[in-house]
């Protein structure tokens, strides 16, 4: 029975999708700075140690050496140092470099995060939107490529909570409540 029971389990981890490749070893550097994305409601916080909040709630951490890791710390993607992003089992996760990145094999860019903070998403038909703006991710190109990171992985779980809620939708004549522009006093406090 014992046999049995060791023998399926070994089955069934050899099928599940394991780390990338260069896991142990690590990918592109990085710098994690202390920054802040915020996007509608959504706010995003990165702290230096590597943990990524959204909403106070821990959704990943990212490390020096490119990799990306859930709160239970298993492999969410690593950043190989020509910016291919790779996920469990070498599944390609896009391309994700400086200022821009882009999903699976992509060539065109479907998100930057400009020199300026502002997060922008390119639409399939060419049109452009605003995603919020990031703060502290402008010291270094190191830590800008982790902020643009960050944003290719949370964007499409962000888009989704926001479509539901219709939180992201333009307000006067800038974004949330009253038309308030970012940076222009309100918010949650930076931590």
């Amino acid at each position: 029975m014992r046999r049995l029971i060791l023998a399926s389990a070994l089955f069934l981890g050899a099928c599940a999708p394991g780390a990338p490749a260069n896991w142990v070893r690590g990918g592109a550097m990085l710098d994690v700075p202390r920054a802040r994305w915020v996007v509608g409601v959504a706010v995003v916080d990165v702290f230096p140690d590597g943990r990524v909040m959204l909403n106070d709630s821990q959704e990943m951490t990212v490390d020096r050496g490119g990799r990306v890791y859930d709160p239970n710390n298993e492999p969410v993607a690593l950043l190989e140092p020509g910016g291919k992003l790779v996920g469990p089992g070498d599944k390609l996760l896009g391309n994700v470099g400086i200022l821009h990145a882009s999903q699976g094999d992509d060539s065109h860019a479907w998100l930057s995060v400009m020199p300026t903070g502002e997060v922008v998403r390119y639409e399939d038909d060419g049109g452009r939107s605003s995603l919020g703006v990031w703060i502290g991710c402008n010291q270094t190109y190191l830590q800008h490529q982790t902020c643009t990171l960050v944003s290719h992985l949370l964007t499409p779980r962000i888009v989704a909570q926001t479509r539901n809620t219709n939180t992201l939708m333009p307000n006067g004549l800038g974004y949330g409540p009253g038309g308030y522009m970012p940076g222009m006093g309100f918010g949650l406090p930076y931590r």
